[in-house]
C-alpha cells in the first residue's frame, strides 16, 4: 500500500473513531433510559413509547435535511469554494428555523390525537399527549443538533459533534434518575429530561457551528434563496422519503408479528432492541465516510473516491462480521438481560444467531447508504429502499403471516432477505454510477 492510501485510509479511521463511538454511547445511554422509564410500569413505558415512532418519522424529516447539507457543503469544502460554502451556511440556519417552526407546531397541535391514533389505551393517552408535547416544544433546538452537527461533520469535524451528543445524552440519564425518581415525577419528569436534553445539545452545536470558521455566515443574510433551496430540497426530499418509507415499514412489520401471539412478539421486539447495538458501528463508519465523499466529489478527486469507496466497504464489512461473531456467541445472555421469561430468551436468542450470518450484508447496505448520501444521490437510496421494504419484507411477511401461517424464523427470513436485497441493489447501482464516471447527480 503507497503512502497516498495510507494517508486515506488512516484520515478514514481518524474521522469514523468518533462517530462509531458517538452511535454506541448514544445507543447504550438510550438503554438505560428506557429501562429507568420501564421500572415505573407498564403504563409509562406505554406512554412514553405510544409516540416514539411519531418521534423518529420527524427526526428522520430533520435529519434528511441535514444529509443534504452534509452531501453539498462537504463539495464545497473539496472545491474550496468559500463564497458557496457561506451561502449554504446562510441557508442552514434559515432551514433549522423552518424546521422548527414547521415540525414543532405540527407535533404540538397533533399532540393530543396522536396517542388516539396510536391505538393507545384510554389511560394511556393523556401523560403519552403530554410527554410527546413537552419535547416537541424545544423542536429548534432539536433540529440544531441534527442539522448543524451534520454541517460539522461535512467539515471533516467529527469529534466535536460527538462530544456535544455525549454531553446531552449522559444529562438525559442524570436528569430521568432525578426528576423521575427522586423529584418522583414520572413520565412527566422523563419528557422534561428529553426536552432539557435536546435544548443542551442545540445550544452547543450552534455554539461549535459559529466557531467554526469556514461555516461564518452574515445574520443579514439569511433568508430563502430560490436556487439554493431547489438544489437542497433535491438532495432532502429523497431522503425524506426513504425515512418515511422506513419508519412506515417497521410499522407494517410489527403490526403484523404482534398477532402471532404475546411471547413472540416479546421475543421479536426484546431480540430487534438488543440487536440495534451491533449494527450501529457500521452507521458511525458510514456518517464519516459522507463527509469523506463529499469532499472527495467536490475536489473531482477520482483515485481518492475510489480509495475512500474500497477502504469503507473492508472496514464497515469486517467490522459487522465481527459483531454477527460476539452477536450469535452471547444471544441468550443478551436476551436475559431484558427479560426473565426462558420461553421468550431462547426465541429470541434463536433469531438473533439466524440474523448474526447477515451483519455484513446489513454492514454493507449502511456503506453503500452512506456512500450515496455523501455525493447526493439520495434518489438512489429512496428506490431501494421503497422496493425492497415493501416488496420483499411486508409482502413476504405477510404470506408468511397471513397465508402460509409459518413461524417467527421465516418471518426473520422476510427481514434478513430485505436486508440482503438493498445490500446487492445499492452496491450494483454504485458500481453503474462509477462506471458512467459521473461523480455528482444527474
Amino acid at each position: 500500500m503507497n503512502d497516498y492510501k495510507k494517508s486515506i485510509i488512516t484520515n478514514m479511521v481518524v474521522l469514523s473513531i468518533p462517530t462509531v463511538l458517538e452511535e454506541v454511547m448514544s445507543t447504550l445511554l438510550q438503554y438505560v433510559d428506557t429501562a429507568m422509564v420501564g421500572h415505573l410500569g407498564e403504563e409509562a413505558t406505554a406512554a412514553v413509547s405510544t409516540t416514539t415512532t411519531i418521534g423518529w418519522l420527524i427526526g428522520g424529516a430533520i435529519h434528511a435535511v441535514g444529509i443534504a447539507m452534509l452531501a453539498l457543503m462537504s463539495r464545497a469544502v473539496g472545491e474550496r469554494d468559500e463564497k458557496r460554502l457561506r451561502a449554504l451556511s446562510e441557508q442552514t440556519v434559515f432551514l433549522v428555523i423552518l424546521c422548527a417552526v414547521f415540525f414543532g407546531g405540527i407535533s404540538m397541535l397533533l399532540a393530543p390525537y396522536i396517542p388516539v391514533w396510536m391505538g393507545a389505551a384510554p389511560d394511556v393517552r393523556g401523560p403519552a399527549s403530554e410527554y410527546f408535547f413537552i419535547i416537541s416544544v424545544p423542536m429548534l433546538f432539536r433540529a440544531s443538533s441534527l442539522i448543524f452537527g451534520s454541517c460539522i461533520r461535512a467539515t471533516l469535524d467529527t469529534k466535536r459533534p460527538m462530544i456535544v451528543n455525549l454531553i446531552a445524552n449522559v444529562m438525559n440519564v442524570i436528569l430521568d434518575y432525578v426528576l423521575i425518581y427522586i423529584l418522583d415525577m414520572g413520565v412527566r419528569g422523563a419528557a422534561y429530561a428529553t426536552a432539557i436534553c435536546h435544548i443542551t445539545a442545540g445550544t452547543l452545536m450552534f455554539m461549535v457551528y459559529l466557531k467554526k470558521p469556514e461555516l461564518s455566515f452574515d445574520i443579514k443574510m439569511i433568508r430563502p434563496k430560490k436556487k439554493l433551496l431547489h438544489e437542497i430540497s433535491g438532495i432532502a426530499l429523497p431522503a425524506m422519503g426513504t425515512k418515511l418509507t422506513s419508519s412506515l415499514g417497521y410499522v407494517v412489520f410489527a403490526g403484523m408479528v404482534s398477532g402471532m401471539g404475546t411471547t413472540i412478539f416479546a421475543a421479536h421486539s426484546i431480540a430487534v432492541n438488543a440487536e440495534t447495538i451491533f449494527y450501529i458501528p457500521g452507521y458511525g463508519l458510514s456518517s464519516a465516510t459522507s463527509a469523506m465523499t463529499g469532499v472527495a466529489v467536490g475536489e473531482k478527486n477520482r483515485k481518492k473516491l475510489s480509495v475512500i469507496i474500497k477502504a469503507s466497504v473492508a472496514m464497515t464489512i469486517g467490522t459487522m462480521i465481527i459483531s454477527g461473531i460476539i452477536l450469535f456467541m452471547i444471544a441468550n445472555p443478551l436476551m436475559a438481560v431484558f427479560t426473565d421469561s426462558a420461553r421468550v430468551v431462547d426465541l429470541g436468542a434463536s433469531m438473533l444467531k439466524l440474523v448474526a450470518f447477515s451483519e455484513p450484508f446489513f454492514g454493507l447496505m449502511v456503506c453503500m447508504q452512506g456512500l450515496f448520501y455523501g455525493m447526493g444521490r439520495t434518489k438512489n437510496v429512496f428506490y431501494v429502499e421503497a422496493f425492497s421494504m415493501w416488496g420483499i419484507r411486508i409482502l413476504f411477511t405477510f404470506l408468511v403471516v397471513k397465508v402460509w401461517q409459518l413461524g417467527l424464523t421465516e418471518v426473520w427470513y422476510c427481514m434478513i432477505a430485505d436486508n440482503i436485497t438493498k445490500a446487492l441493489l445499492l452496491t450494483g447501482s454504485m458500481l453503474y454510477v462509477l462506471k458512467k464516471k459521473k461523480l455528482w447527480t444527474d
